[in-house]
């Protein structure tokens, strides 16, 4: 039999049992019996006592069919026809028979339930494969006057990439800022991912246009989801706690940009990032944290061998962390 032969070969029996859509038990019960045949395509099976029977089936398609029920979902129908006395199968049989039957479709004049489904997923290996990006307001010391702070985000070493202060939110300034932080990194035509929420900027025909034009791929999150850009939300979060943001608003579009220069900086080049294990993110992005964090990492063992009584447990986890995924919970593509 195939299984002995994989197991012969090394294969763990519960993998080489699922290998031929088997479990584990059945073999194991065929082996109690001494016959490991599989019989599984030639035994007869006897129906189950509780099967319908094409006539029942036709009934209920039929009743689902008329006039006075052909509008209503099957757990409308059910009680209307108990009401009259009348008991055809349960609410979980209507819905089977009318989806084996492909008529399982929204019934009504309202519009159908639209399934957001996530995004698709992009895992990161390296800097400027995943970016992100979002544009947050800035308030100014006029009332009802702000201005909009636009920051790119690469998702893997968490380095801002590029920033700006605009006075509006247009499709032509996400275009310029895209294009000089392309350039910057030198990645023009590197099959680069941008994520971004649907504000009518991220989806504008002039910023889809330059995006084509760089090589740039295009990737959204759901409408009204905003955790489906959390690298982006979590950025714009320690802009809006940092120390030094003004709370009383900004003076003047000037020194509004020069805040944010100053952030980006100090953001990228002195920043410890806790979820890349306090590197800065210009370390990640050039390499640097894995000298980094090995050093670190033989720093702990050296003195967890000096005072072992110390640890009751292995040390720190340094390890570099070389994988960053963007709504990992389904299908996933490496950007």
């Amino acid at each position: 039999m195939l299984i002995k032969e994989a197991l012969r070969s090394g294969a763990r029996q519960k993998q080489a049992c699922e290998t031929i859509e088997m479990s584990a038990r059945t073999y194991q019960r065929w082996l109690k019996k001494g016959d490991v045949s599989d019989k599984r395509l030639t035994v007869n099976k006897p129906p189950p006592g509780n099967k319908l029977s094409d006539a029942e089936r036709q009934r209920i398609l039929t009743v689902c069919n008329e006039p006075a029920y052909s509008s209503l979902p099957p757990c409308q129908i059910v009680p209307l026809l108990l009401d009259q006395g009348r008991y055809i199968a349960s609410e979980s049989t209507f819905y089977r028979v009318l989806k084996s039957a492909h008529q399982l479709t929204h019934r009504g004049r309202d519009k159908p339930k639209i399934n957001d489904n996530k995004p698709t997923g992009f895992t990161a290996t390296k800097a400027n494969q995943v970016w992100s990006w979002d544009i947050s307001y800035c308030p100014s010391r006029v009332i009802g006057q702000h201005y909009y702070l636009y920051l790119i985000e690469d998702i893997y070493s968490r380095k801002i990439v590029g920033g700006d202060v605009y006075d509006n939110e247009s499709g032509e300034h996400a275009a310029r800022l895209l294009e000089r932080s392309v350039w910057i990194e030198r990645c023009v035509k590197e099959q680069l991912v941008l994520h971004s929420d649907n504000g009518a900027p991220m989806k504008s025909f002039t910023l889809r246009a330059k995006m084509q034009e760089l090589g740039v791929s295009s990737s959204y999150s759901r409408p009204r989801v905003s955790n489906d850009n959390p690298y982006s939300e979590a950025l714009f979060r320690t802009v809006k706690y940092h120390p030094r943001w003004p709370s009383e608003g900004f003076e003047n579009i000037d020194v509004a940009r020069r805040w944010a220069n100053e952030f980006i900086q100090w953001y990228n080049n002195e920043h410890r990032h806790s979820r890349i294990k306090f590197v800065t993110p210009i370390q990640r992005h050039t390499g640097e944290d894995k000298v980094i964090l090995k050093k670190r990492d033989v720093l702990y063992n050296k003195m967890k061998k000096r005072h072992p009584l110390r640890w009751s447990t292995s040390t720190r986890n340094w390890q570099h962390e070389s994988i960053v995924e963007l709504n990992p919970k389904h299908h996933k593509k490496v950007a």
